[in-house]
């Protein structure tokens, strides 16, 4: 029977190896069953016809039981019905020849043992050797896609490590005191730029990986399962071989068995390969799903997009990958094309051995191939990896390496204390490995190379190099200076630390402090951000959906009267406070006040989070978190404030008084520095509690805060501070 398209397991059935292992394995245990037969009858033929009668009996009855698992495999998606495969069927043919023949003698039978037997156990043999190949070989490409998905998912681990570490060091901020603040702030952003870069590896690691996994699941495994296709046609073949040549000892020896042998020898030739192939594919083709790619996924305790991230700092380091990966290309593919030579040549080796035209062992040809397989799949990895971080940074940013001057770095282990010239820090000591430019003398960290601009001034004369050196470590230290915390003469001109944007700022699930509110000792709530009127604290009732934010109200005492936001003291006659934390002047409007100094209030918090104050003589703006108001008459509940249930500071007041001096909390803009942010509901929505507005489409907000992190934002309406769902919402 002649087909218009051959079958190809690799194409058909897709990450089907195990069906196929099982079904190939399937057929090469069966020549054992066929020597056996032949086995046991040469010594049946001594016996005559009777026992051969008894013989085909018997195997009639193994044909029945195999057939279906022969045919169409162990667990086929369609049942076959009656339908047997064309090596079943030619197998039938040789049983009823068999009972045809009940007279054979002993030159028959040992011809049975020698010239059949024998011959099919080596068969048997090798091609369970090869099939075991197969099955190493495709657990090899399994351990490599493994591999391969655990070093991403290292790399997730330590892009979440970093993006931790930075909320650490966020953190450092707040429980930092003055003269360390700017430290730890740089710090902070030290770690920032050192994030990016992580994320921009992890990036680059997804795209790698799903390469790699298209390649495992369209080139390697299909490859594999038509080579394992390959094995079972040339077992059919090999084993028709052996049938004809029955077939010719039985028409030699037993004359009077011509037609039937005729008739079986006329069988055996229609059992073409690609029959059985055929209607295995048929009956075992389901629906295959490849996995899906992977994508981005933020760290859970730093919100971000799956942007490549393109400052200047992250620009330098993805020019630097650019250029190491870029020149290595050509070289990867001139070793691949010479490693797939190197396969196609122990192919065609095989293919000769097959046709009788070479004499070596063909299971050392098979093991040759699958070691060159493994070779060029490691030099296709690390080419596959050059291209998609070269594609991946080209279509962000362009080709950065084109003009780029690099540094002709050395590895160093400088024995003499050596300064960075880009983090201006020592490189010294045996295991301080470095780098050092041989042509204009830039020594760097090794952590430090891939951030060095490429900005290579070239060979230099040793006079060139010592006055680069010196420039280079002057603008270090400068940068240095800036980043290790000398102080500026005005600390309002630091930039303030913000909680809108979750996307962009250091908003993170774990601050210590309320998503709308700074709080003071005392429980007065002042808004960090809005410079709107005073809002109303919002109700005490505790909001059940906030899991890691709780919610303002847990830390509002009742002190007989609203004293938060804008409330007038002008009731209250001369209101007094007192500073339960120092605050030093920072710009000019403000005042220095001790702690514990008793203070007047001239002028409350009108919203924006600062007062202005009387201290003897002087008169100035602190920020209300640090003043706790005295009422003028006494409180009748108890004026000590709740303990607090959840706070991820490290400065706390029991901290800090360890310490010996009290930090105060994040000071919050001062008055008119933001202007107002609106959102419109787009969906309605039915307040679950009183810590939450209830919304109808088109509704209009204040903005207080978009995201804290826990799917909720705040908004103001009618001076009331609640909460709704963030993705009800949307800016306007």
């Amino acid at each position: 029977m002649e087909l218009d398209i051959a079958p190809q397991f690799g194409a058909e059935l897709k990450d089907g190896f195990k069906t196929v292992n099982a079904w190939v394995t399937n057929g090469i245990s069966w020549l054992d069953d066929i020597q056996q037969f032949y086995r046991e009858r040469s010594a049946i033929e001594k016996e005559y016809s009777a026992k051969l009668s008894a013989l085909a009996k018997k195997y009639f009855e193994k044909k029945a039981k195999k057939s279906s698992s022969l045919s169409v495999g162990d667990t086929p998606t369609v049942t076959p019905g009656s339908l047997e495969s064309a090596s079943m069927t030619t197998w039938g043919v040789q049983l009823n020849t068999l009972e045809s023949r009940a007279a054979e003698h002993d030159q028959f039978a040992t011809s049975l043992i020698t010239n059949l037997a024998d011959p099919l156990k080596g068969l048997a043999t090798r091609y369970e050797e090869l099939r075991k190949y197969h099955a190493e070989y495709a657990v090899k490409l399994e351990k490599e896609r493994d591999g391969t998905y655990a070093d991403l998912r290292k790399m997730k681990g330590k892009y979440d490590n970093v993006c931790q570490e930075v909320e650490n060091r966020r953190k450092k901020i707040d429980s930092s005191f003055d003269h360390g603040k700017h430290k730890a702030r740089n710090a902070f952003e030290q770690q920032q730029a050192e994030m990016r870069n992580v994320k921009n590896t992890y990036i680059l690691t997804i795209n790698v990986t799903n390469k790699q996994k298209e390649m495992y699941y369209h080139e390697y495994v299909p490859e594999l399962l038509d080579s394992l296709q390959d094995l079972s046609e040339t077992r059919v073949n090999r084993l028709n071989s052996i049938w004809s040549l029955a077939a010719q000892l039985e028409t030699q020896t037993l004359a009077r068995s011509t037609e039937f042998l005729k008739h079986l020898s006329a069988e055996i030739p229609r059992n073409n390969p690609v029959l059985d192939s055929m209607m295995f594919v048929r009956h075992n083709a389901g629906n295959w799903q490849e996995p899906f790619d992977f994508q981005f996924e933020p760290s859970p305790v730093w919100l971000d997009d799956g942007n490549i991230a393109t400052d200047d700092a992250a620009t330098v380091y993805l020019q630097n990958l650019l250029t190491k990966a870029k020149p290595s290309l050509a070289e990867y593919r001139r070793e691949l094309d010479k490693k797939r030579g190197e396969i196609e040549n122990a192919k065609k080796v095989r293919q000769n051995i097959r046709e009788g035209k070479d004499k070596r062992d063909e299971v050392e040809v098979v093991r040759a191939i699958f070691s060159l397989q493994e070779a060029m799949h490691e030099v296709e990895r690390q080419k596959v990896t050059a291209e998609v971080e070269v594609a991946t940074i080209t279509s962000v940013v362009g080709d950065l390496s084109i003009g780029a001057r690099n540094h002709n770095f050395k590895s160093q282990t400088f024995k003499i204390p050596t300064n960075c010239d880009l983090c201006g820090e020592r490189i010294w000591g045996l295991s301080a490995k470095g780098f050092d430019c041989r042509d204009c003398g830039y020594t760097c960290h090794s952590k430090c190379e891939l951030k060095v601009p490429a900005d290579c001034p070239g060979e230099q004369t040793k006079e060139a190099k010592k006055k680069l050196k010196e420039e280079r470590q002057k603008s270090a230290h400068v940068t240095a200076s800036t980043t290790n915390g000398t102080p500026s003469d005005s600390q309002s001109e630091l930039p303030r630390i913000s909680r809108t944007d979750t996307m962009n700022s250091m908003n993170t699930l774990s601050s210590g402090y309320s998503a709308t509110a700074q709080r003071s000792i005392s429980g007065q709530i002042t808004p960090t951000e809005d410079n709107s009127p005073a809002k109303a604290a919002t109700s005490t009732a505790p909001r059940k959906h906030r899991v890691l934010a709780p919610p303002p109200a847990q830390f509002i005492k009742d002190d007989g009267g609203d004293l938060g936001g804008g409330a007038t003291l002008s009731q209250l006659g001369a209101p007094k406070g007192k500073m339960i934390y120092p605050y030093q002047q920072a710009a000019d409007g403000e005042l220095s006040v001790s702690e514990g100094r008793e203070v007047t209030i001239i002028e409350a918090d009108d919203g924006s989070g600062w007062m202005k104050v009387r201290a003897g003589t002087d008169e100035g703006l602190v920020p209300a978190s640090y003043v706790e108001i005295r009422p003028s008459t006494p409180p009748t509940a108890s004026s000590t404030r709740p303990d607090s249930t959840y706070s991820a500071s490290s400065a706390s007041l029991s901290g800090s008084i360890a310490l010996g001096k009290k930090k105060g909390p994040a000071v919050a803009p001062k008055r008119g520095a933001k202007k107002l942010k609106y959102v419109e509901a787009m969906y309605d929505y039915t307040a679950q509690s009183d810590a939450e507005h209830s919304m109808r489409e088109g509704e209009r907000f204040v903005l207080i805060n978009m995201n804290a992190g826990d799917g909720w934002a705040d908004v103001e309406r009618e001076g009331m501070v609640r909460s709704v769902p963030a993705n009800y919402i949307q800016e306007v």
